[in-house]
């Protein structure tokens, strides 16, 4: 297996604060606009979102959700064994709010649609943005695109794009995973 890092520490802390910025130049003091993680591992960036603007908007109350998608993918029933849902940590209503979608990685668009058919039990949003901190292009299989990428990767189908953070007990990176094609590597 290669290995190639994409982001790491500081280059993550960057990209993070690059992303807050945009967000704010979009959305001012976030008086109309609710920050959504999508579990599992949206979520991880989603608090690091949120704690970046509560600083720099000297510590505004932002609200922040995390939204499980277990029974709402397409693919939940293709699974072996039983599938295991997590909580929903959403205590606000999105009627006519702005909602900024967040995820680590967008690859084929799936998860995000069934995000968007989650987030109907919680109102109906006036507007929906995605943030990511990696979208890996050419890969999609629905029309979905972020409004708000950390970086961008080219990735053949059979490569994985992996992401570890701090508050897991890892450290902050993003890798990309390769088969190796040396036979001596195996």
């Amino acid at each position: 297996m290669q290995k190639k890092t994409l982001l790491d520490g500081q280059k993550i802390q960057i990209t993070i604060k690059r992303l807050c910025h945009q967000l704010i130049e979009n959305h001012d003091d976030f008086a109309n606009t609710v920050l959504i993680g999508i579990q599992p591992r949206g979520i991880f960036l989603a608090d690091r979102i949120h704690q970046e603007l509560e600083t720099i908007l000297k510590n505004k109350k932002i609200l922040k959700g995390n939204l499980d998608i277990t029974f709402f993918r397409d693919d939940f029933r293709r699974k072996d064994g039983l599938v295991t849902a997590s909580s929903n940590s959403i205590d606000f209503i999105i009627e006519g709010k702005k909602v900024i979608l967040i995820d680590d990685v967008l690859w084929t668009g799936r998860t995000i649609r069934a995000a968007l058919d989650a987030l109907l039990a919680y109102g109906r949003p006036e507007k929906v943005e995605l943030l990511v901190l990696i979208d890996r292009r050419f890969s999609r299989h629905l029309p979905i695109e972020p409004d708000y990428i950390g970086h961008q990767v080219d990735s053949l189908n059979s490569q994985q794009v992996k992401v570890t953070w701090a508050s897991e007990g890892a450290e902050d990176k993003v890798i990309l995973l390769s088969e190796s094609t040396d036979k001596n590597n195996k």
